[in-house]
């Protein structure tokens, strides 16, 4: 079946704890050269069929459900297996 994501992350203006947590995390345990993390949320759809309309439905579910639309933004993306 094909699978449809949504890629969901802070949008750039609002500040990321649990990024910042993580970058200063990463360090203390030996890994250098990182000068940012954003962290975000992932959703994976199995769907019976890519189309048009699918990917519109599923981009009003991620506006309306998946996303907080007024500090996040999504994406949505058809991945290859």
């Amino acid at each position: 079946m094909p699978r449809v994501v949504v890629d969901v992350m802070p949008k750039p203006e609002i500040l990321d704890p649990q990024g910042k947590a993580v970058l200063g995390a990463l360090p203390r345990l030996g890994f250098t050269g990182v000068t940012d993390v954003r962290q975000g949320k992932r959703f994976e759809l199995e769907v019976h069929e890519v189309n048009d309309d699918v990917l519109a439905e599923i981009s009003t579910m991620a506006e309306t459900f998946l996303a907080n639309t007024v500090i996040e933004n999504f994406t949505v993306r058809v991945e290859d297996k």
